[in-house]
């Protein structure tokens, strides 16, 4: 089971909700801090810096979006979005926002507790590489630090983001399709749209090309996926 020393955040107004996720993590050995608005969840994740955020869209005082959009100021912690409607709409929106995952209500607390499993295996660190740092051009990826840098200026990515980026980085020239990098993320077999990974791509370009509408790094190979530059490219 992956390793959290900080305690998951449960943001969701509904106390009977929160209870039962609450003691679901509890069962898997996590601790857990409840907010039931979204003033609150932002005043504690200041406060406490979990190490998981749990986030319900529809909140008294500040809904899941705003506070998702504000945790992404100050916080790359992964974060799980819970949503009453199965629209597309609704789950580009949270992801394009810099959520992780998504669940649609009503959820199984088993499932849920799966995928938070399922995403701290992503994020966090795995063994140790030969290769510590990537680089291309300006741009540096420090796998040791856990950073990015984009001509000396650092940049706040995702643990999305910086996964995708790593994968892609760490063989520049191969075609990713869609379907495999999806299959990266979600390890067991959650159901997703291709478009998850578009969104992906379309914010870490923001971030990390110099004219996202024209890319020089992670590039389009239209009708199956992306690629990485590779050196010679630069």
């Amino acid at each position: 089971m992956p390793i959290l020393t900080s305690p998951i955040l449960i943001v969701e107004d509904d106390q009977n909700t929160s209870k039962l996720v609450a003691t679901y993590l509890a069962r898997e050995g996590f601790t857990t801090i409840v907010a039931c608005d979204g003033e609150e969840a932002l005043r504690q994740a200041r406060i406490h810096k979990p190490g998981f955020v749990i986030l319900d869209v529809m909140l008294p005082k500040v809904d899941g979006w705003e506070v998702c959009r504000q945790l992404r100021k100050f916080s790359d912690v992964p974060i799980l979005m819970l949503t009453a409607r199965e629209e597309e709409i609704d789950r580009v929106m949270g992801l394009s926002l810099g959520a992780d995952d998504y669940v649609v209500k009503p959820f199984s607390p088993r499932e849920l507790v799966e995928r938070v499993k399922a995403i701290l295996r992503r994020v966090q660190p795995g063994p140790a590489r030969e290769k510590k740092i990537m680089l291309h051009g300006g741009l540096v990826l420090d796998l040791e630090k856990h950073k990015v840098s984009v001509n000396g200026f650092p940049v706040n990515l995702t643990s999305s983001e910086y996964k995708l980026l790593q994968a892609l980085m760490s063989s520049p020239g191969r075609v990713f399709s869609r379907n495999e990098l999806l299959e990266r993320f979600y390890e067991h077999g959650e159901t997703v749209i291709d478009r998850v990974i578009d969104v992906h791509i379309g914010k870490l370009r923001q971030k990390i090309e110099d004219d996202p509408a024209n890319p020089e790094r992670i590039l389009t190979v239209r009708g199956f996926g992306y690629r990485f530059a590779e050196p010679c490219e630069e």
